[in-house]
């Protein structure tokens, strides 16, 4: 357990945090990995082209991602502290930067409020699964039970919150004992199972084009749009912009090198997505499917393509279990942001601090569960709680958080602290490497996030 001392109700305590290397990045990557390795980095894969759009993502992560997760990941450290208090502590006196976790705070806490409702279509469809409720190879009768469920309001507030429960449940652990243990048996778990059902789809009539469709680059297919669609998945991929990778940091060993593990921790989220692309794609080409099915792949097109295989129904509960696995990661790194922030910025048990967001969460997560059924009519600007909450982090909070961060740590925190910070006081040797870390986050990263972000809001 971390030895850092914070006060809560004026009395000194030990702050948990994560205990073994392999825990660190059990938890980070559990955080990376969600429903976007699983179905976001498909679907996009599949409309944008292929092996094409999937050169440009690599680079993308690349000179996005990455830089902005290593710099998430150093100031939390650096505080040891919740995601706002991190900022108000590094920032100069006087000068609002905790701002900047503040929005990170708001946008976890809306995430989560419509990504529950996501992940509870995934715990729902593992006994749709087990069931065979969903095991046909005609996709109307797929669509027609996934429209069953998210048009159900009592079936889509229960597994919601449902889902709430299991994470809140982990959470109430703490970091070492919850989030830590539960990500390092989770983790493993996830890479065998997709391990299994790409070999299963590799063995497939005809799984070679969906290998061609997914390694052979066609580059005249990639387009602005598209490369600007490969920098937004890049930047939302990793967590990053939301105080996620800020309050995971706060619980990193000061002997962790930080460059070293969130390059492990890209390169493992990466693997997964291509273990995810090898699963789907081949399977999806052998029995005729479209591969630009887009957000319905998960739902409707996977669950008919694994019906028209041998074995199929096994092999479907396996892939939401994994799904549902993925999902869980996630939420727990989210969650973790409003309730770490509550316990120590405020001095409320964790305890209390779970329980406060879930019944939070509980109400303004019913809007998103609702959103296709009794809330269908209750718009903002034409859109659902559940697509106003999506857009809103995507396109606004979350670009603007990685902006700022880049802002703070390359032209306020300056370059001192930051090789400081990442060389661990001088005892790595990467003074090269964060050199060109550091001009990247202080020019490229925040310039390409700011377009990603006026391309989602349409400004272009």
């Amino acid at each position: 357990m971390s030895q850092d001392k914070t006060k809560s109700g004026g009395a000194a305590k030990a702050r948990d945090g994560f205990t073994s290397s392999f825990g660190v990045l059990a938890a980070t990557l559990g955080s990376a990995v969600g429903l976007g390795n699983i179905w976001k980095f498909p679907y996009l894969t599949g409309t944008n082209g292929g092996a094409g759009f999937l050169v440009v993502y690599v680079l993308a992560t690349l000179v996005v991602g990455l830089p902005v997760m290593i710099s998430e990941i150093m100031l939390g450290r650096k505080a040891k502290r919740d995601a706002v208090t991190t900022l108000a502590t590094l920032a100069p006196k006087g000068q609002p930067w905790w701002l900047i976790g503040a929005f990170g705070v708001f946008a976890a806490f809306l995430i989560m409020a419509f990504y529950s409702e996501v992940a509870a279509w995934v715990f729902a469809y593992i006994f749709k699964a087990i069931g065979g409720d969903i095991l046909s190879r005609d996709p109307k009768v797929t669509s027609g039970a996934f429209t069953a469920l998210i048009s159900d309001p009592v079936q889509s507030l229960l597994w919601q919150w449902l889902v709430l429960a299991l994470i809140g449940g982990i959470l109430l652990l703490g970091v070492s004992k919850g989030i830590e243990a539960v990500t390092k048996k989770l983790m493993p778990l996830l890479f065998v199972l997709l391990v299994v059902i790409g070999v299963r789809s590799l063995m497939l009539p005809g799984a070679s084009q969906g290998l061609a469709f997914l390694f052979t680059p066609d580059f005249s297919k990639i387009s602005a749009g598209v490369v600007l669609t490969a920098v937004g998945l890049a930047f939302f991929k990793l967590s990053i912009g939301m105080g996620t990778m800020i309050t995971y940091g706060s619980y990193f060993r000061d002997d962790q090198n930080i460059p070293a593990t969130t390059f492990r921790v890209m390169c493992a989220d990466l693997f997964v997505s291509l273990l995810a692309g090898i699963a789907i794609f081949p399977a999806v080409f052998a029995f005729g499917f479209q591969p630009a099915a887009g957000p319905s792949l998960l739902f409707i097109t996977i669950p008919a393509v694994f019906a028209s295989m041998p074995l199929g129904h096994v092999f479907m509960v396996v892939f939401f279990v994994l799904t549902a696995i993925a999902a869980t990661g996630a939420m727990l790194s989210i969650l973790e942001v409003p309730v770490s922030v509550l316990s120590e910025r405020f001095g409320i048990s964790r305890v209390k601090a779970t329980v406060i967001n879930l019944l939070l969460l509980a109400v303004v997560g019913a809007g998103c569960a609702l959103s296709n059924s009794l809330a269908a009519d209750f718009k903002l600007h034409g859109m659902t709680m559940f697509d106003l909450f999506d857009f809103v982090t995507s396109n606004v909070l979350m670009p603007l958080g990685g902006i700022f961060l880049c802002l703070f740590t390359g032209w306020v925190w300056g370059y001192d602290r930051f090789r400081d910070a990442l060389s661990n006081g001088g005892k790595l040797n990467n003074e090269g490497l964060l050199r060109v870390l550091f001009i990247v986050l202080r020019f490229v990263s925040p310039a390409l996030i700011l377009v990603v972000m006026l391309k989602g809001l349409k400004v272009f």
